[in-house]
């Protein structure tokens, strides 16, 4: 379980506590919250535990001195060695940003099925995963409930079946807000989302429509349809998690209340289904189900998906972390929220992308981004 200390991970830790007698977690990797990570550690009693820094392995040391045979990491080799452990028969990558991306390779070069939360991997290595994937002959199980919601609804299709897919978005907590004063929101707005509860930085990438963006590029290399067959669609209630399009017209959809635990248990126990006593859809009571298209000048972000993979080679990687910088200085109160977009935009254009980049291009290709984000905040 990489990430057990974020939104994600929490709420896995929560569906694999629903099933002691089929899920078992043998290791776990999580960032710096070192005092949650001690209490999950002795619930669920793994074997090998990785965090950040050395200090902060010191610390977890201390608060798990009382249980034995524990193995403590910490830093890149660490989460790269949770991910891969050998006992392990699916990996669920929860790590926020392209932390995420060095650990999922490892895990599936040591032929891991990979439950994938992190939608940064396929953004930012797309081509280079999915070849892996095919090579060492392991399943990639999509977590997102908007890729979940596609999953579900692919079952039983055949090629050349599929005429679109039809993303869902809530349009986050800003959706109401006037357009002419999303210049002045301020990061509690903008985190104040209305059916989700997730990270910091996925409820602002929520607010700008960004994370459909990343969406978009996401399910393109999952289920390996073209982009511009890629739809968003404005669903407030967040009911119906996505859609599926088929060429004779029918839409087959995936519905279910906003509760992650939900997609995160399919993938964990695909194909299988389970009553866990998660919470199920009272349809009677769902009497108006809404939808209709992004409004390109409340949400910008979204049309740079089709132009990142339109650039192609490292540009959807630069988007992201360019994205992920942009936010983080947002959350710091030190630029106006409509300026992510624009700064995101600035750099990717500023790109010359690198074709077929393997693992370093791309990471190098990240830290350039993050680096450009910094030169215009100066700039301002």
């Amino acid at each position: 379980m990489l990430g057990s200390t974020g939104s994600i991970g929490t709420q896995t830790l929560d569906v694999i506590s629903r099933l002691p007698d089929r899920l078992k977690i043998v290791s776990m990797a999580a960032h710096s919250n070192v005092e949650l990570f001690a209490e999950q550690i002795n619930v669920f009693k793994p074997k090998i535990v990785s965090i950040g820094t050395k200090k902060l392995a010191d610390k977890l040391h201390n608060l798990t001195s009382h249980i034995k045979n524990l193995e403590i990491l910490h830093g890149d080799e660490g989460i790269n060695q949770a991910a891969s452990v050998a006992d392990a028969d699916i990996t669920v990558v929860a790590v926020a940003g392209t932390v995420g991306l060095a650990p999922a390779i490892a895990a599936v070069e040591a032929g891991k099925n990979i439950a994938l939360a992190s939608k940064e991997v396929l953004v930012s290595a797309g081509q280079l995963f999915n070849d892996l994937i095919k090579k060492h002959n392991v399943k990639l199980l999509p977590v997102d409930s908007e890729h979940s919601a596609i999953f579900q609804s692919l079952q039983g299709a055949k090629e050349g079946t599929i005429k679109k897919l039809l993303l869902t978005a809530s349009g986050g907590a800003l959706a109401k807000h006037p357009i002419s004063e999303l210049h002045s929101v301020t990061v509690e707005q903008a985190l104040a989302h209305p059916n989700w509860s997730m990270g910091r930085k996925i409820t602002i990438d929520s607010a700008t429509l960004m994370n459909k963006a990343l969406e978009v590029i996401e399910a393109h290399w999952l289920f390996g349809v073209d982009v511009h067959n890629i739809e968003v669609v404005i669903h407030p209630q967040s009911i119906i998690h996505s859609m599926v399009e088929y060429v004779d017209g029918s839409i087959i959809a995936q519905l279910g209340v906003p509760d992650m635990r939900l997609p995160i248990q399919y993938a964990l126990l695909y194909p299988e289904r389970i009553d866990t006593n998660l919470p199920s859809l009272n349809i009677i009571k769902q009497n108006l189900l809404t939808f209709s298209l992004p409004d390109t000048e409340r949400y910008p972000a979204l049309e740079l998906a089709y132009k990142a993979i339109d650039m192609g080679g490292t540009t959807p990687a630069v988007l992201n972390a360019a994205n992920e910088k942009a936010v983080e200085i947002f959350l710091d109160n030190k630029i106006a929220f409509t300026d992510i977009e624009k700064i995101v935009k600035r750099v990717m254009n500023s790109h010359t992308p690198i074709v077929n980049p393997d693992l370093d291009s791309i990471m190098q290709s990240d830290q350039w981004a993050r680096n450009e984000v910094m030169h215009c905040l100066m700039e301002r």
